[in-house]
């Protein structure tokens, strides 16, 4: 195996060289809900006033599914299991995990090859379109609204929503080095066909 060894540069991190292990172990699960299967350790062995020895394991088997449970679990969710949708384009994965409680508002998080993009991108973009597009197919198509109604909007679709949005892609471009928003003009078109074709199947 590999070991590597870290020695933070109080010129760098001139904040703090201190590493907090909520911080880590907050990212840590992040990475294990990602990434199914995977048993990730984190084990603090600082012995002094301020730090206790202490470990913590992360492994989640169903991955995002448990990840989008553990986010609504302080709401009345509308469905008991969660909307599981996977596919694969080319060399591109789509994992997308929705589920609605009966808040008002909606938490979307999104991640590109495990990396958090908290402003979205083209594939928050994609997954928005084919949410919308999908939903108002199956209210029409089993006169949920009627054909004189308006449709419904995006900001309709999304109330009380809570989704996990991953996708997995060579060569990922990000607006900045922060890596907060994803770029790839090809992702909002795949996650949107994807998420369209998951939906449809799960209503049929």
């Amino acid at each position: 195996g590999t070991f590597v060894t870290f020695l933070p540069d109080p010129e760098i991190f001139t904040i703090t060289t201190t590493f907090k292990f909520e911080r880590l172990a907050s990212r840590l699960r992040e990475l294990a809900f990602l990434n199914p299967g995977i048993e990730i350790v984190l084990t603090d062995e600082r012995d002094d006033e301020t730090h206790k020895p202490k470990s913590e394991t992360f492994f989640y088997k169903f991955g995002i599914a448990e990840f989008v449970r553990q986010l609504g679990e302080t709401r009345q969710v509308l469905h008991p299991k969660p909307i599981v949708i996977s596919r694969k384009r080319d060399d591109i994965f789509v994992d997308v995990v929705l589920q609605y409680n009966d808040s008002y508002s909606d938490q979307i998080l999104c991640f590109a090859n495990s990396i958090p993009n908290p402003d979205g991108g083209t594939h928050l973009t994609g997954f928005r379109t084919a949410l919308t597009r999908a939903i108002n197919q199956h209210a029409k198509a089993n006169n949920l609204i009627k054909e004189k109604d308006p449709a419904l909007s995006g900001d309709d679709v999304r109330e009380g929503l809570v989704a996990v949005l991953s996708v997995k892609l060579p060569n990922p471009r990000f607006e900045s080095q922060t890596k907060v928003k994803l770029v790839n003009t090809e992702i909002d078109g795949i996650v949107s066909s994807a998420v369209y074709e998951g939906l449809m199947d799960f209503f049929d």
